[in-house]
């Protein structure tokens, strides 16, 4: 009881803690972060532990059948994690007590010059985060969590030099309509200027569409896909790889392309930001980005659909 009272007595000692940081809506790799903690006290603590931190880390874990056809098979757990920064700053108190009332503690970090980005997804997630604690012994009395969203860079700016010319990817599908014993084919087209681009960025793209069908061609969905490369281990420290792919952004055209004719679209899709970079496992240590604009149609009367998919390289370089 005794114990129980002490420690109720030391955590209504702190009145409030609180994380001071800079208006940066998105911090970049190798840039600095100054900011303050304030902490607001009822009573006099004695030895106090006072201290800021400044973590990077990134996660990922999904389930996978062994073999999903027999009838009987175990799921394995896959994990990884790594940590990208890791730093603290514990303040000097002077005589080893603080009074009553409020006191300011000012900090300062510096990002390392290569990170990944903020990244979150079913499978994984990439954060960074600023913790303000206070302590007095093993008791933690007060703390404070404040989310940083983070732009990182691209490693090898060589690596995209021949990416920079114009691309264009052509797919063509086939179809036969049994119900009026005819064939037919929609030709698409996507045509971009260059192939890297960076986060926030709009990407102008030219569509042509070539219907050579009885039937309309009535929408085209263009979106941005994420292919995420994750590495994982099991439990027993067997490596695992899984690819997941997800949408970025989305936009959903009418065309209303009439039976044999063709239609010119010009279309832009803007980039979020922040958003990882192109890289590899090696750069991001348990996961590995790549991207697609992808443009859909299904076709008029069938169950077909028409894909065509353009890599697209996304490199910040500022």
């Amino acid at each position: 009881l005794d114990n129980s009272s002490s420690c109720s007595s030391l955590m209504s000692t702190v009145r409030a803690i609180n994380l001071v940081l800079p208006e940066i809506e998105v911090h970049l790799p190798g840039s600095n972060i100054d900011g303050q903690l304030v902490l607001n006290l009822r009573s006099t603590l004695m030895d106090p532990v006072v201290k800021v931190e400044l973590v990077g880390r990134g996660f990922l874990s999904w389930l996978e059948e062994d073999n999903p056809e027999l009838d009987y098979y175990k799921t394995t757990v896959c994990t990884n994690e790594a940590v990208y920064i890791s730093k603290s700053k514990n303040f000097h108190i002077e005589d080893g007590w603080l009074d009553s009332g409020v006191h300011t503690f000012d900090f300062h970090f510096s990002f390392p010059p290569r990170l990944p980005s903020t990244f979150t997804s079913k499978i994984g997630c990439i954060s960074y985060f600023i913790q303000g604690t206070c302590c007095s012994g093993q008791i933690v009395l007060a703390k404070e969590e404040r989310c940083l969203l983070l732009q990182g860079k691209t490693g090898d700016h060589r690596r995209h030099v021949k990416d920079k010319a114009p691309v264009v990817v052509e797919t063509r599908k086939d179809v036969v309509y049994f119900c009026c014993f005819s064939r037919g084919s929609v030709i698409l087209q996507i045509s971009l200027e260059k192939s890297i681009f960076c986060p926030g960025e709009t990407i102008v793209f030219i569509t042509d569409i070539a219907n050579r069908t009885h039937k309309y061609v009535r929408k085209i969905i263009f979106a941005v896909h994420c292919i995420v490369l994750y590495r994982g281990f099991s439990n027993r420290g067997k490596q695992h790889s899984l690819e997941d792919r997800s949408e970025m952004t989305r936009l959903e055209f009418e065309t209303n392309t009439a039976p044999f004719e063709d239609m010119r679209v010009t279309s832009a899709l803007v980039l979020p930001k922040p958003m990882p970079v192109t890289s590899t496992v090696k750069e991001n240590r348990i996961m590995a980005f790549r991207y697609e604009l992808v443009g859909t149609s299904d076709l008029p009367c069938t169950t077909s659909t028409i894909v065509v998919r353009v890599p697209i390289i996304i490199a910040a370089t500022n």
